[in-house]
């Protein structure tokens, strides 16, 4: 059998004898070089050269799940992790604790989170957690019009101009049915609290104030 030249990800990881995600911490560690080839992929002198023992070094332990590590942080704050409640810490911040960087995705499902359990850690220990976790936390667009003391018309109209878009959008399924399951779009908390100063050129005390079957203020707004 010829030999590879160039090595993907899951092929690196496997010459290595060590776990995909140990790899790609590895690479996001510095452990390893970044690729050396297009695709993007190493060539097999990288590969060659990389230092086995070192990549299962840069992760002792398994990763943690998006839920484990949301037990985590909930932990770290004190809080009981109760699916459901109020002061729950969710998968949903996990993945926005991802997208800015705090934490970094191992997982190559879009679905799932997988991330190391030192940099959990790291963030358990941050004197602002508790800010982070509330500004991070999911809002519908039900909860977000609530938020900001408006209707749902005028949330609509905000979503409409672009205003904010969402999160990312989660299955919400009535009855027992999948038939009856819809995606509703999912809003950071601190994206909806920085509307108003975002938008000064609102009246947001009159937008407030409307009465119900009053035309929205922003309806006749311009994308």
């Amino acid at each position: 059998m010829a030999r590879l030249t160039e090595y993907d990800e899951r092929q690196a990881a496997g010459r290595l004898r060590v776990a995909i995600t140990a790899f790609r911490w590895a690479v996001h560690a510095g452990i390893v070089p970044r690729p050396d080839c297009a695709g993007p992929a190493w060539s097999r002198a990288a590969v060659e050269a990389m230092d086995r023992g070192a990549v299962e070094a840069g992760m002792p332990s398994d990763p943690l799940s998006g839920r484990q590590a949301a037990d985590r942080i909930a932990e770290a704050l004190g809080t009981p992790n109760v699916p459901g409640e109020p002061s729950a810490v969710t998968a949903f911040v996990v993945r926005r604790f991802t997208a800015a960087g705090l934490l970094t995705e191992l997982s190559a499902n879009p679905d799932g989170s997988l991330v190391h359990p030192s940099q959990v850690a790291e963030v358990c220990a941050r004197p602002d957690l508790a800010e982070l976790v509330a500004g991070a936390s999911p809002l519908g667009p039900d909860q977000a019009a609530a938020r900001l003391g408006v209707r749902r018309s005028d949330w609509d109209h905000m979503v409409r101009l672009k205003w904010i878009t969402p999160a990312e959008w989660r299955e919400v399924q009535f009855g027992t049915s999948r038939a009856g399951a819809v995606n509703v779009p999912m809003y950071r908390v601190a994206d909806v609290d920085a509307l108003p100063a975002a938008h000064p050129e609102v009246d947001w005390p009159a937008l407030r104030a409307a009465g119900k079957g009053r035309r929205s203020p922003l309806a006749e707004v311009a994308n």
